[in-house]
């Protein structure tokens, strides 16, 4: 049985995600510690997501965030603009001088190679998107008169703050009063959520979350540390989620939480910074779909592989509505993206098709 999606005919935009986007800054080969200097991104989980669905397979995209209006937020801005996601959700701050109330966050992210792994350095306190609250975005205006066929937010928003928890909680609520699919992945970060309450809130927040959920995206860590659920004898020590892990813990999850009609997650086998073996895993109505596997994936860039994995996905299910489609073109794009630099995806719709088929990495002439 396939999603129930609104028709493109009678909403503005296909996606519409809720998040932070923060300026990246890339020292390249080198390290962040020793680096003179940076090429700039820009990327946020939730972001990510819109960016892939509009660039890669060209639908209709747009963001709910905010930023502080200054040069580095209009920097941001301009990133969002030629990634042809829609900025008309964008609310602005005034700029203080000097961020002491409110500021654009930085996110310092070198790559990893071989033996050293990926390391992020994110300076996003008391930004303009962690000070977003409930009532900043009148939901009924976007979701009802302008419509959305897919919304899509994450665990790193909501811990962002109280406050930004407070308004993913109303803006999942509006979605599916709406009968906007909504996808949330839960992305579980214990440093975001150590000042704010630790697990014990992390379980609280995203169990309300949870309620109004469609498509619910995370690896087994995630469902346990995020939702509280725990598969007797998994080793959450593991550099690689176990299939059978994931599995259990799913049929664990929707009997709790009957709404999620989707539940997926990306399979990785880190065997070093630059080689992951990668697959992923999607659970529809009662059935897994697994896709093709991956083997020693070589990774130029591994952050936004998982935000790519989720908007192929959604892909998957807006152009087609087939659970198989889904988690192929979720598990194609996410490898593709691991090849490029920044968080956000290169690839093109052929591409990935090509991949999804078994295509090799032959030069194209």
């Amino acid at each position: 049985m396939s999603l129930k999606i609104r028709p493109a005919s009678e909403c503005r935009f296909d996606q519409l995600s809720l998040g932070e986007i923060m300026l990246r800054l890339d020292p390249g080969e080198t390290r962040v510690r020793t680096a003179r200097h940076f090429t700039a991104w820009e990327g946020g989980g939730e972001y990510n997501t819109s960016r892939g669905l509009r660039k890669c397979f060209g639908l209709r995209t747009a963001v709910c965030s905010a930023f502080v209006d200054n040069e580095v937020g209009h920097l941001i801005e301009d990133f969002i603009m030629q990634g042809g996601v829609s900025t008309e959700f964008l609310l602005w701050r005034e700029d203080d001088g000097i961020g002491r109330t409110v500021r654009n966050g930085l996110n310092f992210t070198e790559r990893g190679f071989g033996i050293r792994g990926a390391v992020g350095v994110p300076d996003r306190g008391n930004t303009a998107a962690s000070q977003l609250k409930p009532g900043d975005f009148d939901w009924d205006h976007i979701f009802g008169k302008l419509g959305v066929r897919w919304f899509h937010t994450g665990g790193i928003f909501a811990a962002l703050s109280a406050s930004t928890a407070a308004l993913t909680v109303e803006a999942v609520k509006a979605a599916a009063r709406h009968g906007t699919i909504v996808s949330y992945d839960l992305n579980y970060r214990p440093s975001l959520w150590k000042t704010i309450g630790g697990l014990k809130k992390a379980q609280e927040v995203n169990r309300e979350i949870a309620k109004y959920v469609d498509v619910m995206i995370g690896n087994e860590e995630d469902f346990t540390a995020s939702l509280g659920f725990e598969v007797k004898g998994a080793d959450h020590s593991l550099s690689t989620i176990e299939t059978a892990a994931f599995k259990a813990m799913i049929e664990t999850a929707v009997k709790e939480f009957p709404n999620f009609k989707v539940a997926a997650t990306t399979l990785r086998r880190v065997i070093t910074a630059t080689k992951n073996d990668w697959s992923a895993i999607l659970w529809h109505e009662g059935k897994f779909h697994e896709s093709r596997k991956y083997p020693e994936l070589e990774i130029l860039d591994r952050v936004g592989g998982g935000d790519s994995f989720a908007s192929g996905l959604q892909f998957g299910f807006l152009s087609k509505n087939d659970p198989q489609l889904a988690v192929d073109y979720g598990a194609a794009h996410g490898a593709f993206a691991s090849t490029t630099p920044g968080d956000t995806s290169m690839a093109t719709q052929k591409e990935v098709e090509k991949l999804m088929k078994g295509g090799s990495a032959r030069v194209v002439r």
